[in-house]
């Protein structure tokens, strides 16, 4: 909440600061830089997975700095591409895609953090994260500095922010419910807990089962030291997929509208975004569950319908609150008030989405990725072709978000059912 906060403080000052004239450079390019933390989202959440199933930390953190590597490469290749596109400064693009390589070691050790289910740490670095990342950017901003200045200022803070990630996840945690817990000791509570329960099966020794039992070992020690990146780059296209659904109409209002109305939808997409992170923690805390097997089905329930919930209060809320918005951001974007509840549908459908394409995540199942990228194409294509107004965009995107929102869930849950309904057939005996 802390880390949401700051950040929609964020979009809404720079809104009032830079005006409708400078706002919408502002908006886009964080557009963009939320594309370029596909990675970083799809890290921390293969670690999570791989220490939740038995990958040492070390492994781990040696994939984190991989994809780092491979990170800044692509983003120095996007800088003159995404200039001329978005008809932006160069500095300013520099500036906003230059945080990903550090997105991506913060990402990593939050990781390791929720894997651990240690969320007392990780709801600390979350929070210090957002309030470095947005602090030294208002205070530039406050002293009159502009949307390359400002994204500069938001990379440095975002690099601090990983460092103390670091120093937090290499520190003991204390477990509410029991002693002192450590990253590294997942992996062996875990196996013990595997031994104990087969001890409790088993009612003999045979060759078969100790040459099982051997397989399964050297299975757990690959796992441990060996984690390749082909995972994070499958995990990277389904949260590409989510983040490009989320971010792709901020982009086009700055292709197809004027610069005053793309800064007015670009605030009105705050509505958006507030609905879509507000119930992020959600997932977070769920999702070591859904890695599991025996309670994947029950999780991805759950957060599908905490997510609706949460949504529904959150639309409500946009439509009592709307006439205030002028007075927090100025009369210049009265205009879109009383389009805010459709913003914030927009992002609590979307947050439902998130939920889903976790849970496929979770257990390492991507397809549903592929109707996230369908609903994609189909909105970037309506909306190039016929829309030329801030309605007619919100409505599209909210059209093809609820479309491809209910085509996936419904995939998700067929699926976890059928895994629950197989789970006592897989059961060893």
């Amino acid at each position: 909440m802390t880390a949401n906060v700051a950040g929609y403080l964020l979009q809404m000052l720079a809104g009032r600061w830079l005006g409708v004239a400078g706002f919408s450079e502002f908006a886009s390019l964080l557009a963009v830089q939320l594309l370029c933390a596909v990675p970083a989202l799809a890290l921390q959440n293969v670690v999570a997975r791989e220490l939740v199933r038995g990958a040492s930390v070390a492994a781990l953190r040696g994939l984190q700095w991989r994809c780092a590597v491979i990170v800044a490469v692509v983003a120095a290749v996007l800088v003159p591409l995404v200039t001329v596109v978005l008809d932006v400064g160069v500095a300013a693009c520099a500036a906003a895609l230059g945080a990903a390589p550090a997105l991506v070691v913060l990402s990593g050790e939050q990781g390791i953090l929720q894997g651990g289910k240690r969320f007392r740490a990780l709801a600390i670095v979350l929070g210090v994260a957002g309030v470095a990342r947005v602090a030294p950017a208002l205070a530039v901003l406050a002293m009159g500095g502009g949307a390359a200045a400002a994204l500069w200022a938001a990379a440095i803070g975002i690099a601090v922010a990983a460092i103390f990630a670091r120093c937090v996840a290499g520190m003991r945690a204390f477990d509410s419910s029991g002693p002192p817990v450590h990253p590294s000791q997942t992996s062996s509570r875990w196996l013990s807990g595997r031994r104990s329960r087969s001890a409790t099966r088993l009612s003999g020794w045979s060759p078969r089962s100790a040459g099982s039992g051997l397989r399964h070992c050297a299975a757990l020690s690959v796992r441990s030291n060996a984690v390749g990146v082909l995972p994070v780059l499958r995990a990277a296209q389904v949260q590409a997929a989510l983040m490009a659904l989320s971010s792709a109409d901020l982009i086009v209002a700055r292709i197809v509208l004027d610069t005053e109305d793309a800064s007015r939808y670009a605030l009105g997409a705050i509505a958006a975004k507030i609905a879509f992170w507000l119930p992020q923690a959600v997932g977070v805390v769920l999702y070591p569950r859904m890695a599991q097997p025996s309670h994947s089905a029950r999780a991805i329930r759950d957060a599908l319908a905490v997510l609706s919930g949460i949504g529904v209060v959150a639309v409500i809320g946009a439509a009592i609150a709307a006439p205030l918005a002028p007075l927090f951001v100025g009369r210049d974007y009265a205009p879109i008030q009383g389009l805010l509840w459709v913003f914030a549908l927009q992002g609590a459908i979307l947050a439902v989405l998130q939920g889903a394409l976790l849970s496929a995540i979770a257990v390492d199942r991507t397809a549903p990725a592929a109707t996230t990228w369908l609903g994609l194409a189909i909105e970037v294509t309506v909306m190039l072709t016929s829309a030329r107004t801030v309605p007619a965009l919100i409505t599209i995107a909210v059209v093809v978000a609820a479309a491809t929102t209910l085509s996936v869930a419904a995939v998700v849950l067929r699926t976890a059912e059928q895994n629950r309904r197989d789970q006592p057939q897989r059961s060893p005996s």
